[in-house]
């Protein structure tokens, strides 16, 4: 059967700097590669200049390029799409049921993961939102922006054009949204009402927008999945020694950085590269792309304080049930006995407890997920919304995605695995189909973030009551097979687990990654 499709002159939108042509296909009006900014290398990004006539917006924008080429894994658990890449990379799209001017929808400002250094909005298969727009009858917004050396490398001491380089993804991402705010509105979307979200390096770039005054009263909700970690901040280190020997490989002299902004992207990537192992190797030395606090970012709010406008945003975070430790091999124990013996090769003595605990908490799940148990996510995801309830006028809420998935066995849900029910995608990722339980697992989370979207409050009548978290009902919304709002009811478990066997320090990734781009075949990409 014939899809519903158009793309004509009232597929047209008008924004604020000119014209802009997308198409129609069954019920949604899609906007694909509207560049919202252009920048020179390391420097602020500045609006686009308006034009003539009309733009065509009706394929994907380039993407940011990446430190090393992927290498195919783990298809089956986390879908890709790869897409021509080039540092002039600042495009976003636009899925909206309607181009009513005046019809005030609310719009979700996805934010992708990958930390800082990788990845797209298009980069997963899940990342497609239409079904979301149609479903939350929303204004669904993705956007790329500059990573790695491009958008975190601090040139600051080489001249006053480069004062914000170490934080231009950020920047890029805050003019994304001065964007949006001046032309949602041609989209139906309200301007006023605009929810960001993002998973892992997204939802960190939501705490840091959260912590940045020029992006101040461009969104007003914020939902940050699986983006706060322990262990994930590097020791401060000086840029500009890297820098100098970066210039010497590639015959520049210190006085002529300027000449940096010429060198093709590869180039300048493999120069870094090695210098950035050298250091590592010598001198245990490591930069991990990333904002850094200066005047124009605050800082990590959990050493700082949040800023006064975070205090008056309604948040959500949470995390997966096992994050990294997901990836390895399902499977349960043949019986309880045999995965006591099992897990007592981990903890000794302890074992009979923390089961004891584990199953009060998670009561009818194969005992051998205990030992994994993701432990620095969650615990560090907790505190977070645990000061923000502290400190703030707005709600917070949190959450557990504790789904297992029918891969080789019970698997538990690994980093990622919650994104295709956020955008209500499930039935694109072949693993996400579960008889009897994606549909209405979907339409809770899918349903929360429509509902939280709207008003502030992830409630909405096809879920049990998801309470805001606070001193007095420290609540947890544990989506799974059977949803419900556990109060405080894994805290001890997780504060023992973490006694015992502390979290892993997320830098070992950004190494991994590091010594993968030197690698001729690639290296994974894990997110």
């Amino acid at each position: 059967m014939a899809r519903n499709f158009r793309c004509s002159s009232d597929t047209v939108a008008k924004t604020a700097d000119g014209l802009l042509r997308g198409f129609f296909l069954d019920g949604l009006y899609i906007f694909q590669g509207i560049k919202y900014a252009d920048a020179k290398r390391f420097q602020a990004p500045r609006p686009v200049e308006p034009w003539e006539g009309i733009r065509e917006a009706t394929n994907y924008g380039y993407i940011c390029p990446v430190a090393n080429e992927p290498m195919p894994t783990g298809e089956l658990l986390i879908p890709h799409r790869f897409w021509p890449s080039n540092e002039h990379c600042q495009y976003l799209n636009i899925w909206t049921p309607s181009l009513e001017k005046g019809a005030k929808k609310p719009v979700i400002v996805w934010l992708h993961g990958g930390g800082y250094s990788s990845g797209s909005s298009i980069e997963q298969v899940a990342y497609e939102g239409d079904a979301l727009a149609e479903f939350a009858d929303a204004v669904v917004v993705t956007l790329n922006h500059r990573l790695n050396i491009l958008g975190f490398l601090d040139m600051s001491s080489f001249g006053e054009q480069y004062r914000n380089s170490v934080n231009a993804g950020m920047a890029d991402i805050v003019e994304a949204l001065r964007w949006v705010k001046r032309n949602i509105a041609a989209f139906s979307g309200d301007p006023e009402n605009v929810t960001l979200i993002g998973q892992s390096g997204g939802g960190g770039k939501i705490s840091t927008l959260l912590q940045t005054p020029a992006a101040e009263g461009l969104f007003h909700k914020a939902i940050l999945m699986s983006g706060i970690f322990e262990g994930g901040e590097a020791q401060p280190v000086d840029h500009r020694e890297y820098v100098l020997e970066m210039m010497k490989a590639l015959d520049i002299r210190p006085e002529e950085p300027e000449k940096l902004e010429k060198v093709p992207y590869d180039v300048l990537m493999r120069a870094f590269n090695k210098v950035a192992l050298k250091k590592l190797r010598e001198e245990k030395k490591l930069i991990n792309w990333g904002p850094v606090a200066n005047d124009w970012y605050l800082g990590d709010p959990m050493k700082v304080g949040f800023s006064d406008y975070a205090k008056t945003v309604p948040t959500i975070a949470g995390t997966v049930i096992a994050e990294f430790t997901g990836f390895g091999p399902g499977g349960a124990a043949p019986d309880r006995a045999s995965g006591l013996r099992i897990l007592e090769k981990t903890y000794g003595d302890k074992t009979e407890e923390l089961v004891k605990r584990f199953e009060a908490a998670y009561p009818g799940k194969d005992i051998l997920l205990l030992s994994k148990l993701d432990v620095g996510a969650r615990r560090a995801t907790t505190r977070y919304i645990e000061e923000k309830a502290r400190v703030s006028s707005a709600p917070a809420y949190l959450y557990v995605f504790a789904l297992d998935f029918d891969v080789d066995g019970p698997r538990p849900a690994w980093h990622c695995a919650d994104i295709p029910f956020v955008f209500h995608n499930a039935a694109r990722v072949p693993c996400c189909n579960i008889a009897g339980v994606s549909d209405r697992l979907e339409g809770e989370v899918a349903g929360a973030v429509a509902a939280f979207a709207r008003t502030g409050d992830p409630n909405h009548g096809e879920m049990a009551e998801w309470p805001a978290y606070e001193d007095g009902k420290k609540a947890t919304m544990i989506f799974d097979r059977s949803t419900r709002a556990g109060e405080n009811y894994d805290r001890e478990l997780i504060e023992e687990l973490h006694a015992l066997a502390p979290a892993g320090d997320m830098l070992g990734m950004a190494v991994r990654m590091l010594e993968a781009a030197e690698r001729e075949e690639g290296g994974e990409w894990i997110y």
